[in-house]
């Protein structure tokens, strides 16, 4: 399978500050893939820059193209509805651009169907205003989800969420992605979740990528110390997946990059 999102020296800049600097990766479609590293590592400045919402030095390419942002699905860190819409016009949305005085019985269908896929159907007529931070999360992803996007970008898209429904999430992100090939980059804060959820996981320091690959081999003792400034042992689980626990926190210096919203 050949690459489909290819990085090439991707830097953005913020002020005076270069906020991502030199990253360059191949990415395969069909697989999630984490993305992780320390608060003002660039996760967020990297899904903005793919979704094209910064402006960037470099190349980013989907397919050997620019990215068209009416061929993904971006679901950004700060993400809400303020307007008074019920959960299932903001489903709608998704589809905006089909949208007309009617809505097509296809159009209605595929929106009962993504609310059953989150099994937030007994939500439909409510309120967004109504609706836990959790719950409004879930929505918005099953947003994204109803044009079945081949790129799909997420940045912390379960931060809101308790751990049965980021599981939960996390699964669904999974069967979509081996019923559709589409390949999904998702920023992680958990490393404990992204090792289990995720095919690969790509590695952000200070602005820089510095391991792109199966998790087991990006995240080492002396990763978690030189990156996150942590101590910590792997403990292995019955699934086979090793568990990582943290045990004391190393030095904390100064990050001179600051990643931007």
């Amino acid at each position: 399978m050949t690459a489909r999102l290819v990085l090439r020296d991707v830097d953005v800049q913020h002020g005076r500050a270069k906020v991502l600097s030199g990253v360059s990766a191949s990415i395969k479609a069909g697989q999630i893939v984490g993305l992780i590293g320390p608060n003002g590592a660039g996760k967020s400045t990297l899904l903005n820059a793919i979704a094209g919402q910064l402006s960037t030095k470099g190349k980013i390419l989907w397919s050997g193209k620019p990215v068209d942002a009416r061929d993904i699905g971006f679901m950004p860190q700060q993400c809400q509805v303020r307007a008074d819409l019920s959960v299932l016009e903001v489903i709608l949305l998704g589809r905006h651009e089909q949208l007309g005085w009617r809505i097509a019985d296809d159009i209605m269908s595929a929106a009962s169907r993504i609310l059953a896929f989150f099994a937030i159907g007994d939500l439909a007529a409510r309120s967004m205003q109504t609706l836990s931070g959790g719950q409004q999360q879930l929505v918005l992803l099953a947003q994204r989800l109803l044009r079945e996007p081949q790129l799909l970008l997420l940045d912390e898209a379960t931060s809101a969420l308790d751990v049965r429904h980021q599981m939960h999430v996390l699964r669904l992100l999974k069967d979509y992605v081996a019923r559709t090939g589409a390949l999904v980059l998702i920023a992680v804060h958990d490393l404990n979740l992204a090792a289990r959820h995720s095919d690969t996981v790509m590695l952000l320091n200070g602005g820089r990528l510095v391991g792109h690959g199966a998790f087991d081999t990006v995240i080492t003792p002396d990763v978690l110390r030189s990156v996150y400034g942590i101590d910590a042992e792997f403990i292995p689980s019955q699934s086979g997946i090793s568990v990582i626990l943290p045990l004391s926190p190393t030095s904390i210096e100064a990050n001179p990059m600051e990643e931007t919203p």
